[in-house]
């Protein structure tokens, strides 16, 4: 099992690393969801995600998450192919936490080099901040 730090990682980039290693039959735990960043204009990246959330029917969907965990854990489950039964054995061996619970204290995680957020040279922002400007309650 592999554990991944999602501090100072590009949600996209470490996603589609996450999709390809879950499809190989690894199991993965991601800490710290909520200090991933989203690269792009903040306020782009808020409209684009309201949009999603406020999409069809309140009480028959499409449901889109506001917790920072499940936004990550949605962004990754669109990189898998979720319709067939491969991709959904895939995406139960993937598990998503805010902060790092005490199971994994004192263990060593991993960082994906490719997502490496410190390179950006654009705005970005942080799913705990994209979080709680789509109107999530701050659990973290």
């Amino acid at each position: 099992m592999k554990i991944y730090d999602a501090t100072d990682q590009i949600v996209g980039r470490m996603s589609t690393a996450v999709a390809k290693q879950l499809l190989s039959g690894e199991k993965i735990s991601i800490v710290n969801a909520e200090k991933a960043v989203l690269a792009g204009n903040p306020k782009w990246k808020t409209a684009f995600y309201m949009k999603k959330i406020h999409r069809g029917d309140p009480s028959h969907g499409p449901f889109f998450p506001r917790q920072p965990q499940l936004i990550l854990r949605r962004t990754i489950r669109g990189m898998i192919p979720w319709d067939r039964t491969r991709g959904r054995n895939a995406f139960k061996n993937l598990k998503v936490f805010i902060g790092v619970p005490e199971e994994f204290q004192g263990k060593q995680f991993e960082k994906i080099s490719l997502a490496d957020a410190s390179k950006l040279k654009i705005k970005s922002i942080t799913l705990g901040d994209l979080a709680i400007q789509l109107g999530a309650k701050r659990r973290w």
